[in-house]
């Protein structure tokens, strides 16, 4: 059974904002998207590069290692790796995975993560 777990206060995030929390020995993205909480897990499937030393542009994470890219309200890939035909090469060893999402409840000024 799942259970909740606080990992931040509410304005520790601005809007635009994402960081690296630890639940239970798990690496999870947290990203605030305007005035909603989002939770992913935190290192890319492809090489385990830490998305949250990448960038957030809008919904869309970008992995620092070798640019995939994932949507943190769904965990869908939006782009798996920069393209070219090492992309291609790459896609065929390792294709392209979604992230785990992680359920997040914000009360009480405080943000939790059912893990």
């Amino acid at each position: 059974m799942a259970k909740l777990t606080e990992v931040a206060k509410a304005e520790e995030l601005k809007a635009g904002t994402m960081k690296k929390v630890v639940v239970e020995g798990r690496e999870i993205l947290l990203a605030r998207i305007g005035d909603k909480y989002y939770a992913v897990e935190d290192r890319c499937p492809h090489m385990k590069g830490d998305l949250s030393q990448g960038k957030l542009d809008g919904t869309v994470v970008t992995c620092p290692v070798h640019g995939s890219q994932f949507d943190v309200t769904t965990g869908q890939v939006v782009r798996w790796l920069k393209g070219g035909l090492m992309s291609k090469l790459g896609s065929m060893f390792k294709p392209p995975k979604s992230l785990s999402v992680y359920n997040v409840k914000v009360e009480a000024g405080k943000v939790f993560l059912e893990v």
